[in-house]
């Protein structure tokens, strides 16, 4: 039996800044559905040129008082990304905490308004340590 990814599913209670969070990574609107009926919305989000990877934000228009305040039993979405003192800087300078910072040049964390773990991992071999990341302590946790 063949299996096919088709996505992770995250609950967001504050869609807006969610697709902001996303965007900041780096990631596209590839499809939404708004269900009038169920009265909650779908939007699929991915790296443009990855559209088959794709991070699904589901938003109950009504609240979701069930979605618990730290969400680390979900476990962490993950990116490969082509710099990541780059994008971490990026990230920081739009108000984003770099909980665990890259100071091997090679992984950090940060978390999503809705305290998603994303990790992001260094394309190939680690970057060579640099300043601010290589002395950075972690914030929170991750």
């Amino acid at each position: 039996m063949a299996l096919t990814y088709l996505h992770t599913m995250v609950r967001v209670k504050d869609l807006d800044a969610s697709i902001a969070f996303y965007k900041l990574l780096g990631l596209v609107e590839t499809r939404r559905i708004d269900n009038e009926g169920g009265r909650f919305s779908l939007i699929f989000m991915a790296p443009p040129e990855q559209p088959e990877c794709s991070v699904e934000l589901t938003h109950n228009w009504d609240g979701d008082d069930a979605l618990p305040d730290d969400s680390r039993h979900f476990g962490h979405l993950a990116y490969r990304v082509d710099d990541i003192y780059a994008l971490c800087q990026h990230l920081q300078d739009n108000g984003v905490v770099i909980n665990r910072p890259p100071r091997d040049g090679h992984m950090a964390f940060v978390r999503s308004p809705d305290n998603i773990s994303v990790e992001l991992l260094q394309a190939g071999d680690p970057l060579p340590a640099q300043e601010p990341w290589a002395s950075m302590e972690n914030t929170g946790h991750w």
